[in-house]
This record gives structure tokens, C-alpha cells and sequence, in this order.
């Protein structure tokens, strides 16, 4: 992970909404509220490190007033769907979900668990209504990471001026809803730009 992703998403903990996190914490009276996480990676990742700092900002800190259950899915699909699954029935009190496949797992898993996502497309793959009203048991950020695909042709344009064909390596959308914005937009800019877009789709990744 850049360092510029790590910082954005240390600080993404601290801009939840904090009367939400307090009020889904609040529900578990009588015990030590549990915070789910699903990531979509492999261990280790500074993710939970981030997420770690950002809940100790805001006053909650393992063993003392909060149970954290990370999972990570290693990039699975089937992995992620089956840790949602479990977090659910752990009854934890929130879900973190880490990047698209692990957002789209947790929404299936669970209708009325808030789950905070970290995702690169949330309104562009169908998991928010809008970014000012969310709606369903869904928020947290968008890391704009489409919209900056256009930029990374810019920039590959300007270093390679004869710059004719780029290669995209995406997931199938059924996998990754991520990858159908995130395609469009390198396709945009490349057309724009007279360089010829090759998308290369597989399944897992």
C-alpha cells in the first residue's frame, strides 16, 4: 500500500460519522462492544494498523472497550462472503469493509449491521444511493480510485509521448463491481487521448 492510501485510510476512521460508531457500540449493552473487519487483501496490511489508530483516536482501544475481529480474504471472493457470513453471526456491532469485493460481501451478509466501507466506486457499483444520502445500512468514503485512472493515462501520455496501446488488468464485474468504473474511465481518457485501451478481465486476481 502507497503511503498516500495508508494516510487516507488512517484518517478515513477518524471522519466516520461518531454519534453512529457511539450508537452501534451503545447497542451492545452489558459487554464489550466487537467491531468486525474485512479485508480485502492478505495479512500483514497496514489497513489494520490504520484502523487501529483511528478507533484509538476517537477513545476506543482493544481490550479495554472494544473486541477488534479482522479478517483477511486474501483477495477471495468465496473467503470474503464466508468471513461476512461469520461476522454476522458473531454479532458483532459494525463492519469495516475493505475495499470493494469485501463491501459487497458484507452487504449480503447483513441488512441492518452498519458497515463503514472503504471502497474505490461505492456510487458507480451500486452500493450507495448518493454520496450525500447513502441510505440502507451503508457509509464511509470513497477513495475516487476510478476517477483516477483517466489521470494515470494523462500522466503515462506525457512520459511516453508516442504512447499508443496500455494494458488494464481488472477482475470480471460479478467478481469486483470495482472493476467496471475503473475500466470505463481509463477507456475515456485513452479515447480522448488517441491511445488504444487493452482491458485484460480475469476472475480472481
Amino acid at each position: 500500500m502507497k503511503r498516500r492510501e495508508f494516510i487516507t485510510l488512517g484518517s478515513a476512521v477518524a471522519a466516520w460519522p461518531l454519534a453512529a460508531l457511539h450508537q452501534a457500540f451503545a447497542q451492545q449493552v452489558g459487554k464489550i462492544p466487537r467491531l468486525g473487519a474485512l479485508v480485502s487483501a492478505s495479512e500483514p496490511r497496514p489497513f489494520a494498523d490504520a484502523l487501529r489508530h483511528g478507533l484509538q483516536n476517537l477513545g476506543y482501544s482493544e481490550g479495554r472497550n472494544i473486541t477488534l475481529d479482522v479478517r483477511y480474504t486474501q483477495g477471495r471472493s468465496d473467503l470474503a462472503t464466508q468471513f461476512a457470513t461469520e461476522l454476522v453471526r458473531s454479532d458483532v456491532a459494525m463492519i469495516v469493509a475493505h475495499f470493494t469485493p469485501a463491501v459487497r460481501a458484507a452487504m449480503a451478509a447483513t441488512k441492518t449491521i452498519p458497515i463503514v466501507m472503504v471502497a474505490g466506486a461505492p456510487l458507480q457499483s451500486g452500493f450507495i444511493k448518493s454520496l450525500y444520502e447513502p441510505g440502507g445500512n451503508v457509509t464511509g468514503l470513497s477513495a475516487m480510485d476510478a476517477e483516477l485512472g483517466g489521470k494515470r493515462i494523462q500522466l503515462l501520455s506525457d512520459l511516453i509521448p508516442k504512447l499508443a496501446c496500455v494494458g488494464v488488468l481488472a477482475t470480471t464485474p460479478t467478481t469486483d463491481p470495482f472493476s467496471r468504473p475503473f475500466v470505463a474511465d481509463i477507456q475515456a481518457a485513452g479515447s480522448a487521448l488517441n491511445v488504444r485501451v487493452a482491458p485484460v478481465v480475469a476472475s480472481e486476481i
